[in-house]
């Protein structure tokens, strides 16, 4: 058992990194075999760096369950590490508060699991190339699901000089992420950047987004120091290279931790049920007042989420993007869930017998 002089230093290294009073009651049994406790900065070929109150060391993962992609030590988890050895080893990893998953591009659907214990995921978008509405989507529900408060930050403002132009983007954004607040930064000239240092120096956030949606340079601008590496964005299009190639933990000076990431190409659904809702909700309530309770709005007789097309209160891109997403996340989970995937083929069959008859119908009447 460590003294109160060590559990004081603990305290004292670790809480620029989110070390709280419930994180040491978790650590608690492990601190009673005379583990380390820290927060793990950045992971790379099956080993880690891990901030401690005997300062950043490096360890092996391999005790961890390597063979779980959503159970191997990933940047932001606290973990117990041996005080040493050689090679030191990550004995274990505390419960996750809050996990960012995606699903891999492999066909067997798995999950890959981006960040750990995440308060805000910041959704970095471009205004140096056109807004696509779609993946904003897509990456909030992923937001949502994770447990973490989304943020959407529109970088690059200085790119836009028109005021009433970046109005109306903003309020396009605002439209797709119902719940969501929005921000305009400009890493260039630090317009935006006081805000969102206020958002992000109450835990710890995740940066998110396409390469070249400026990510790195958002990250300097918070660190308040080159950290991370920036490449100039292609003339041509405005997209940049990868700069960042792995999952970086850095303290921010203004309170908080800032977890910066790779530019994600895909950005694939899993078992995103609830993300999806919450993106959607004013779909999700209005469907609350279809005459069927399993409308697929599509033909029903009173959908109230067509009604709501035809009125133009609500968008049909809104509602194809809803389709799709759900459609995506049903088939991710249908090739993980057997229960799941049987109530899809059950789904599938109804709806071929529905089409059926419908042709029959017609056939009749052409007769």
């Amino acid at each position: 058992m460590t003294s109160s002089s060590s559990t004081s230093s603990v305290f004292s290294a670790l809480a620029p990194y989110g070390w709280d009073d419930a994180w040491a009651d978790e650590f608690a049994p492990y601190d009673a075999e005379g583990l380390l406790a820290g927060r793990v900065v950045r992971v790379d070929r099956g080993q880690c760096d891990v901030v401690t109150a005997d300062g950043t060391l490096r360890a092996d993962t391999a005790f961890v369950t390597p063979h779980d992609p959503l159970r191997v030590v990933c940047t932001g988890d606290w973990v117990a590490v041996e005080p040493g050895g050689n090679p030191r080893y990550v004995r274990t990893y505390l419960p996750r508060r809050t996990a960012f998953v995606r699903s891999t591009s492999s066909k067997r659907s798995e999950g890959q699991i981006l960040a750990a214990n995440v308060d805000h995921a910041i959704v970095a978008v471009s205004l140096a190339v056109e807004l696509d509405l779609g993946r904003i989507e897509r990456f909030l529900a992923l937001a949502w699901e994770s447990g973490a408060q989304p943020v959407v930050v529109l970088t690059k403002a200085d790119l836009v000089p028109d005021a009433v132009t970046l109005a109306h983007l903003v309020q396009d954004v605002e439209t797709t992420a119902p719940g969501v607040p929005v921000l305009t930064v400009s890493a260039l000239d630090g317009d935006g950047l006081d805000v969102l240092t206020a958002v992000v120096s109450g835990g710890t956030s995740v940066l998110l987004g396409q390469s070249g949606a400026g990510k790195s340079t958002l990250a300097n601008a918070l660190v308040g120091s080159a950290v991370m590496e920036v490449q100039a964005a292609r003339d041509v299009d405005g997209k940049g290279r990868h700069t960042t190639t792995t999952r970086n933990l850095l303290a921010l000076p203004g309170g908080g931790v800032l977890i910066d990431t790779p530019g994600l190409r895909g950005v694939g659904l899993f078992d995103a049920e609830t993300g999806v809702g919450q993106v959607f909700a004013e779909i999700e309530e209005l469907a609350g007042n279809c005459r069927f309770h399993d409308c697929a709005h599509e033909s029903e007789p009173g959908c109230a989420v067509l009604a709501a097309i035809d009125s133009g209160e609500l968008a049909e891109r809104r509602l194809e993007s809803y389709r799709k997403l759900i459609r995506e996340n049903q088939r991710i989970v249908a090739k993980t869930d057997a229960r799941v995937r049987a109530e899809l083929r059950r789904e599938w069959k109804k709806r071929g017998a529905e089409g059926k008859a419908a042709m029959e119908v017609k056939r009749g009447r052409w007769a």
